[in-house]
């Protein structure tokens, strides 16, 4: 039971900033998107995955490591569009 509870958290927490991402890009706006949030964030999943690692767990390592893919992602929109919306402003 406890693993599965395990597994669920890790799907939801892995899901969790698809739709942010989708919205990022489809819209290209991510003025009101925390990048220190993202940043932090994607530090937490990662050292989660490195714990994983460390304790051999393949559920926290896969759903971790996703995580700190996608965040990685939505860190790299945000830079990107912004970047993109300033030079549009200017």
């Amino acid at each position: 039971m406890e693993e599965i509870i395990g597994i669920f958290a890790g799907i939801f927490t892995t899901i969790a900033a698809v739709p942010q991402i989708y919205r990022a890009w489809r819209t290209k706006k991510v003025d009101d998107v925390s990048p220190k949030m993202f940043f932090t964030l994607t530090l937490g999943v990662l050292l989660w995955t490195v714990y994983g690692v460390m304790k051999k767990d393949v559920p926290i390592i896969v759903t971790n490591g996703i995580s700190t893919l996608l965040n990685i992602t939505m860190f790299m929109l945000i830079f990107k569009y912004r970047e993109q919306n300033k030079s549009q402003t200017q």
